[in-house]
């Protein structure tokens, strides 16, 4: 089996490579010139130079591959016409050139988010038949995204992973609290409730869809089945960090300036942005990920507990912490 990747060099394609490579698969990575190949550099793998907002560097990339995992996505973006520019134009883009050049692709896999659907309005976990609302521009890309995907399924065989909050190792985004956790301090703004998924977890559902019969056609949640609060999530962080940290409320009504002032000292897109805080206003970030239990057989290993620490481990091995 020969697979292309798109956000190999990222979080979550990193460690999708590498578990495709220990099932076998033969791998080639759709990278941009500029992409920082530093968790793929020494894997056996194929690299291919492409951009999915060019569809003219894509149709090499597509061509004896059979199953695309497209993880490419932006989650920040200084300019809201960026992130539907690569979401969902370079989606499109991506299943134009498969459709042109692969005619026997058996599995286009999309990785798509939460945010798309939105958070919960009515405390009840949102499901596959929940109507999507989401609350941030990223979230409308993703679920844009997904309709463009939808499109093609009558002409390639597609599978949608919507995940929640994914943390492990080499995440960028958590990290951020567990930084600010280590310095003492617990932002709080309320109590919030939130569905989580280790990358590991998250990485063996993704191959697990693209494999299944039963997924073609399908969109599927996965999370690790549980649901915790944002107390529930720092406590844990504090104790594989070692600090007992101060809880500092924070009122809502500020979160735009600290959301400016966020942007104007990084150079780069930073997770404390005008568009994560409308996503941080709702409360109830959780979803049900029953159909895949029972659809595709998928059950989360590790648990949330394990998962912070290890993560924990992995940012003071790498200097992070």
């Amino acid at each position: 089996m020969k697979a292309l990747v798109t956000g190999a060099t990222g979080f979550i394609g990193s460690h999708l490579v590498e578990e495709l490579l220990k099932k076998g698969y033969r791998v080639a990575c759709l990278i941009r010139k500029e992409s920082t190949l530093k968790w793929i550099e020494s894997l056996d793998v194929t690299l291919i130079y492409g951009d999915c907002r060019n569809k003219e560097s894509l149709l090499d990339a597509v061509k004896d591959v059979d199953t695309i995992f497209h993880i490419a996505g932006l989650t920040k973006a200084p300019k809201d016409e960026d992130f539907f520019a690569v979401n969902v134009k370079g989606t499109e883009n991506l299943l134009e050139a498969a459709l042109a050049k692969n005619p026997n692709l058996k599995r286009f896999l999309y990785l798509s988010s939460l945010a798309a659907v939105g958070p919960s309005s009515n405390g009840n976990p949102v499901n596959e038949n929940t109507p999507p609302r989401p609350v941030s521009s990223y979230g409308k890309s993703k679920l844009e995204g997904e309709y463009a995907v939808m499109k093609y399924k009558d002409k390639i065989p597609v599978t949608i992973i919507r995940p929640p909050a994914v943390y492990g190792p080499r995440d960028k985004d958590l990290y951020v609290f567990y930084r600010i956790l280590k310095k003492g301090i617990f932002p709080y703004w309320g109590k919030c409730y939130y569905s989580l998924l280790y990358v590991d977890d998250l990485v063996r559902g993704i191959i697990m869809a693209a494999e299944s019969e039963n997924a073609e056609g399908g969109v599927f949640f996965l999370s690790d089945e549980n649901i915790y609060t944002n107390e529930d999530i720092a406590s844990v962080i504090s104790e594989a960090v070692g600090t007992k940290p101060i809880r500092v409320r924070i009122p809502q009504r500020i979160f735009p300036l600290i959301a400016h002032i966020s942007s104007s000292l990084s150079k780069q897109s930073s997770i404390i942005n005008k568009d994560k805080v409308k996503e941080l206003s709702y409360p109830k970030w959780i979803c049900d990920s029953s159909k895949a239990n029972k659809k595709l057989g998928f059950s989360p290993r590790v648990k949330m507990s394990e998962g912070i620490k290890w993560t924990a481990n992995w940012y003071r091995i790498h200097q992070w912490l």
